[in-house]
């Protein structure tokens, strides 16, 4: 059964899809599949690593992020790479984005090393059957948007050099979700210290992560913590993120413990 978050998510993303992509996420949120290998990957990632949330909500959450971005982009009038290679439209960029980010680590369902690769795998034959029923007789149109949604998959623990808008955006979606209800669960399962707890107790201290406009580049992301360990959150795994993505040079990044001036990072 699915908890109240995950279900108050989905909503969410379905608000924020539109177009051919509100079809794609009715899709992904109804594939048995998808569902099981997000699940399991939480028990995998939780429970048998003591790591943070990678299971549904993280997935979901990586999603709306990824949307809302793509979306600045494109009321900045920033093209996507499909439309830029002229493979393709925003529609097919932004299902191609939905796709990557619901899927991106169900490859944590078999473990932590080379995940983004075996989630690539994993993720495959769901994107083809549902791009099968969106798209079917359009073998190209199918390709273009499978191929970027891997590149996105294969790309987010900037561990390969991504080259697309669309997977860039994957990458620093990924590194947004890290408000401390993500790592509520492991905290409470775990009973002593274990190599790994500073991303624990760093993610604990993050407060709030906004993602909205900024004022010279299209994209602005604040994060508020309560405590200067969440630092340890935005330079080592956000910052990290956006310096491998292509769209880099339209992010502003600040973060700021609460009640003292931010620090600007990027913008």
């Amino acid at each position: 059964m699915k908890s109240p978050k995950e279900t108050s998510l989905e909503r969410k993303l379905i608000e924020a899809a539109r177009g051919e992509a509100l079809r794609a996420a009715e899709l992904l949120i109804a594939d048995e599949e998808a569902q099981a290998l997000q699940e399991y990957a939480n028990v995998v990632s939780i429970r048998r690593l003591n790591f943070n949330d990678h299971g549904p909500v993280h997935m979901r959450t990586v999603a709306i992020n990824a949307l809302r971005m793509l979306d600045l982009l494109q009321a900045a009038a920033v093209k996507t790479s499909l439309e830029t290679n002229g493979a393709g439209s925003i529609e097919d960029s932004r299902v191609a984005v939905l796709m990557a980010a619901f899927l991106h680590d169900v490859g944590m369902s078999i473990g932590r090393q080379n995940h983004e690769m075996n989630s690539a795998i994993l993720a495959a034959p769901i994107i083809d059957r549902i791009l099968q029923v969106m798209y079917p007789g359009e073998t190209m149109r199918r390709s273009a948007i499978k191929c970027l949604a891997l590149e996105g998959i294969e790309g987010h623990m900037a561990t390969m050099r991504i080259h697309s808008v669309e997977a860039g955006l994957i990458l620093v979606a990924d590194g947004c979700d890290m408000e401390k209800g993500r790592s509520r669960i492991p905290m409470m399962l775990s009973v002593e210290p274990r190599v790994g707890d500073i991303h624990q107790y760093s993610a604990a201290a993050i407060s709030k992560v906004t993602i909205g406009p900024g004022e010279h580049r299209p994209i602005r992301i604040d994060v508020s913590m309560e405590e200067s360990v969440g630092f340890f959150q935005v330079e080592e795994v956000l910052l990290q993120k956006i310096n491998m993505s292509p769209v880099k040079p339209m992010i502003e990044l600040y973060a700021a413990v609460s009640g003292q001036p931010p620090r600007r990072y990027l913008g």
